[in-house]
């Protein structure tokens, strides 16, 4: 028996895909969660085989419920359930440990297939997906700043002149949690591990002012 835990903000999303679930005679769903950090924390109170986890949720995404899980948990199979293909989405959750991405436009039996495939140890990787992942492999590092949305330029800039995450969310009047996602994504999209890698890629590619 595969055991899956939902995490998905939305309630009758929620109850459709557990509802389906039921059905499987291989699959079962043992617990359920609204957002990244409860999610994270049953994923670590059931261990379960496959985590089906939705990307955009409050208040904590479906990225950093990633995170939080890989962190405490290196060997958790995470399955990305999302209708998001967006560069700020996919890049940064595989990046944080997310073994497959499908969409949520698939049949609930490609789901259920991509849950045992998963579960198995198979990486499961929707087109859309795999063909964003081979044009960033076959990018030049030279280009890769051609990502960055306006917004994560102007964060990368602050970055430049040595700002904190707080003194960008006051310059800019965002939030801190806003920051800390667009400085996750520069990383991401910049393929670098830290900040100083990021403000240094900045600086040699000429994109501060």
């Amino acid at each position: 028996m595969i055991r899956v835990l939902l995490v998905d903000d939305h309630e009758m999303v929620r109850a459709g895909v557990s509802a389906f679930l039921s059905t499987q005679p291989d699959i079962e769903v043992v617990a359920e969660a609204a957002d990244g950090q409860i999610g994270a924390k049953l994923a670590l109170e059931h261990r379960p085989d496959v985590i089906l986890m939705d990307l955009v949720m409050e208040p904590v995404d479906g990225v950093e419920g990633t995170r939080l899980i890989r962190a405490e948990w290196p060997e958790a199979k995470i399955l990305v359930v999302t209708s998001f293909l967006d560069d700020e989405k996919v890049y940064p959750v595989i990046e944080a440990g997310a073994m497959s991405y499908v969409l949520k436009t698939a049949s609930a039996f490609d789901i259920a297939e991509a849950i045992r495939k998963t579960a198995s140890g198979q990486s499961v990787m929707a087109a859309q997906v795999t063909g964003k992942m081979m044009e960033r492999l076959r990018k030049p590092a030279s280009q890769l700043h051609d990502d960055l949305t306006e917004r994560e330029q102007e964060v990368l800039q602050l970055m430049a002149r040595g700002m904190a995450n707080q003194e960008i969310a006051d310059e800019l009047f965002i939030s801190l949690k806003t920051v800390k996602t667009h400085v996750s994504n520069i990383l991401s999209k910049l393929d670098v591990v830290d900040r100083t890698q990021a403000v240094v890629y900045a600086f040699k590619h000429h994109i501060v002012k």
